[in-house]
């Protein structure tokens, strides 16, 4: 996503009716957190560093939701304080995968690339249907724009782990699913640093206002 769409930060998307927007965000909860245990328990049973990176992914977009709709509509303060918060997350999350990452390079496992693959497809087919109810809000504040970052860089992961997939079943090595938790990381540490620098500029706005 460019710098460019990242600037449409001053206020709340006053053009969406908070009820249109906080049906949007139920729905992509409710399909978020059971993603969340369907590639979870896939990516545990498959041995697959991606798919549990990813499913993690899926739970971290599910607090996301959850913030949002319980400051929907609340001032300008309190919605750069949760996106705030959520740029932590997903700054701790990056980091986390890079852990796991090494852990799985020291145990040097092989993941299944059917099951990779398998469950890589119906997490993108999730993701965009998620990505079609949330696209008309994509425009908000910090707050917004962080749901939107993060079902964005869903959808970008589960491409990956299907061409992680792909890599593993060619290779017959786990090195395409390293690779891919840090494609996976790496989008995470960056949206973290995006999301935090336009909620730092929201409460600097507040503040001078």
């Amino acid at each position: 996503m460019s710098v460019d769409c990242c600037h449409d930060h001053g206020k709340q998307d006053e053009d969406r009716p908070l009820g249109a927007t906080r049906r949007a965000l139920w729905a992509v909860l409710a399909i978020n957190a059971a993603m969340f245990v369907a590639e979870l328990t896939a990516g545990i049973w498959g041995k697959s560093v991606a798919l549990q990176a990813d499913a993690l992914d899926f739970l971290g977009d599910s607090a996301t939701y959850a913030m949002t709709l319980m400051v929907l509509g609340m001032s300008i303060r309190w919605r750069a304080g949760a996106a705030m918060i959520k740029g932590l997350a997903m700054g701790g999350f990056g980091f986390w995968v890079i852990g796991m990452m090494g852990y799985h390079f020291i145990q040097g496992s092989l993941p299944s690339a059917a099951i990779m693959g398998s469950v890589g497809i119906l997490a993108l087919a999730t993701n965009l249907l998620s990505a079609v109810i949330l696209f008309r809000h994509r425009k908000g504040d910090s707050n917004m724009r962080s749901v939107w970052l993060c079902t964005r860089n869903d959808a970008i992961a589960n491409l990956a782990v299907i061409a992680g997939a792909s890599g593993v079943w060619a290779s017959g090595t786990g090195w395409p699913d390293l690779a891919v938790g840090a494609v996976i990381a790496a989008l995470a540490l960056s949206s973290s640093v995006t999301v935090l620098r336009l909620a730092q500029g929201e409460l600097r706005e507040e503040a001078r206002a």
